[in-house]
């Protein structure tokens, strides 16, 4: 029976006979149609007059550079994957092309175990289809302009295998970004592992990132994998990356770099096939200038950079949030969806949101339990009470201390300072608070500081 199957063909693009034929001689033995040409004029006829699925191209021709070609495909045929092989160490003009819209890069000497991998990730981006549907609860909500312009570079950025910066504040969503670039992306199908740099013990780093060998040290009672290799095939995302201390920076470079990694006390190094994607509200440039965290790290982590906009810089998505969350919130606790006060929307789109979408969306839960009808008001939102937690400066917070213990504790600080300031008079505090004694009431009690019974409270609002 004869094999209809059209045959996907790759162009090859280098003057070394010896390196072209390797390729040709590994592209042939994966069943794909190698077209070759030896420098960028001719790589260019060839593109125009044939239909290829991958395009890999040396960065030293003898008529110009592989840069320049990966910009006339990037320009004129945007759904082909090209790949730039590099000269060893050449990190700058490697990471130079994934700008260009390169997807990756290999550094000479190649291997035939790198090149086979290339080919099949650059494959695997030529054959996804563009109507992959985004994930539950994964997609975007807002029509800003900011948004859209987010949505786009998420498309191109998931067609890519180049590393990811994701910058934005605290809450606005970059781990949801980070997603989406891989459930857009050719490993939508491999393991996405998130890893918050700055919730794990230095002492314990190591031995998270890249497994360990068993009774390697104290409580190493079996063999460990490690994020790093959990993630292989897949995506990588290092959140919160600039709390890195100095010595794992260095073992992460070398990691990326090398793309291997060595479990704590064992002797093997084992390869990892994985895309990084990372984020920090922190600004790394900062960090950089500070000599907190590593310039070439930096560099190598900051091919592309993704920007998540603060939530007051687009206040005409926030009716469009409100409205998502509270849906979502009232079909978790199975009850009807309450109408706003008609001043509720605009008390929220003046607001600054430190917080950003998260912030909102603890302010409509917030409001949910505090409303008594059908109808939520502005003294449910309790907007000034948010505004005075944060504005508290309290120490930084201990590295073993879990966020939400954190910001607990800040909002406690900030009640008992009123408290003592009016003589615990809880009227008197909640008007200083700017909330009502009922929205004081429900936050004493749920942090545990309120012992006093209902005829007390009813005695003191009276």
């Amino acid at each position: 029976m004869m094999n209809n199957k059209v045959q996907r063909s790759v162009l090859v693009v280098d003057d070394e006979a010896d390196l072209r034929e390797l390729l040709v001689i590994t592209l042939g033995r994966m069943n794909l149609d190698a077209k070759t040409a030896v420098n960028v004029t001719d790589a260019k006829k060839m593109l125009a007059t044939n239909t290829f699925s991958l395009c890999l191209t040396d960065m030293n021709l003898p008529d110009g550079s592989g840069l320049e070609l990966v910009e006339h495909i990037n320009h004129k045929y945007s759904n082909l994957p090209v790949a730039v092989i590099t000269a060893y160490g050449s990190m700058e003009t490697a990471t130079r092309a994934m700008k260009a819209g390169a997807f990756d890069f290999i550094a000479k000497p190649v291997t035939l175990k790198q090149v086979k991998q290339l080919i099949e990730n650059g494959l695997n981006i030529s054959t996804k289809t563009e109507d992959t549907p985004t994930p539950e609860g994964l997609d975007l909500i807002g029509q800003s302009a900011s948004m859209d312009a987010l949505r786009q570079q998420i498309k191109k950025l998931a067609r890519s295998q180049a590393p990811v910066y994701i910058s934005g504040e605290s809450g606005s969503g970059k781990e949801k970004v980070a997603r989406l670039i891989h459930a857009q992306g050719a490993r939508h199908d491999q393991p996405f592992v998130a890893i918050n740099c700055g919730a794990i013990p230095s002492e314990l780093m190591e031995s998270e990132f890249f497994g360990h060998k068993k009774g390697s040290f104290t409580g190493a009672y079996e063999d460990r994998k490690g994020l790093f290799r959990q993630a292989d095939g897949g995506t990588l995302f290092l959140d919160e990356v600039a709390d890195l201390p100095l010595h794992m920076q260095v073992k992460l470079l070398r990691a990326i770099q090398e793309k291997t990694v060595r479990p704590v006390g064992d002797s093997q190094e084992y390869p990892i096939n994985v895309r990084f994607l990372c984020a920090t509200h922190k600004n790394l440039s900062d960090e950089v200038a500070a000599e907190r965290f590593r310039q070439d790290l930096y560099y190598r982590l900051n091919v592309i950079e993704a920007h998540v906009p603060a939530l007051r810089d687009r206040p005409e998505d926030i009716e469009t949030l409100t409205q998502f969350f509270l849906q979502r919130l009232c079909q978790q606790w199975q009850i009807s969806v309450p109408k706003l006060a008609g001043n509720v929307l605009s008390a929220l789109q003046h607001y600054a949101f430190p917080g950003n979408v998260r912030e909102l969306e603890n302010i409509l839960e917030r409001a949910l339990t505090l409303a008594d009808s059908d109808e939520i008001h502005v003294e449910h939102l309790q907007l000034n009470a948010n505004l005075a937690l944060a504005s508290a400066k309290p120490q930084g917070r201990d590295a073993q201390q879990s966020l939400g213990d954190y910001l607990e504790n800040i909002e406690k600080e900030e009640l008992l300072k009123t408290l003592e300031a009016t003589q615990w008079n809880r009227t008197a505090a909640a008007k200083k608070l700017g909330m009502t004694f009922r929205s004081l009431r429900y936050r004493l009690k749920k942090l545990g500081l309120d012992t006093s019974d209902d005829g007390d409270d009813e005695a003191e609002e009276a």
